[in-house]
């Protein structure tokens, strides 16, 4: 059976902005050198790391942990969302994160982020597998298009 896990996040990128200049270490301590190489490229950088910041986060609240599990940096610094080559952003998880995604037998993230205004929002939706009850294995069932 098939079992959706979701996770939503909205981040200031004025806020980003303010916390990468007072702190500008942050920035390694969060995100991988593509992210952050990608993100300034960009003509405002600060709008694609607060929505790769609130696509970590919703991956974190995706994955039932937020981020009491094991800090801001370890956790955050685990998850990366790099441009596929249609530009559209993929997940990459490893460490604890993947850790946690493999005991949850995610086997499909799913990330969509949005800017507007002083605002990114992210979401991400994982797909897992569960055991199927009667058998015990695990097993997918076609979900019905709409």
């Amino acid at each position: 059976m098939i079992h959706i896990l979701q996770g939503i996040d909205i981040v200031a990128v004025s806020k980003m902005k303010r916390i990468l200049i007072a702190r500008p270490e942050f920035a390694s301590e969060i995100f991988s050198n593509s992210e952050r190489q990608y993100c300034f490229s960009r003509p405002d950088p600060y709008v694609h790391l607060a929505g790769r910041f609130a696509a970590k986060e919703a991956c974190l609240k995706a994955l039932g942990t937020g981020l009491s599990g094991s800090g801001i940096d370890g956790a955050l610094a685990q998850i990366e969302v790099t441009p596929e080559k249609s530009g559209r952003p993929a997940l990459s998880l490893s460490g604890w994160a993947e850790k946690i995604g493999r005991r949850r037998k995610v086997y499909q993230y799913t990330v969509s982020i949005s800017h507007s205004g002083d605002f990114a929002i992210a979401s991400v939706i994982l797909a897992s597998k569960k055991p199927d009850k009667e058998s015990g294995r695990e097993s997918f069932h076609e979900i019905p298009s709409c």
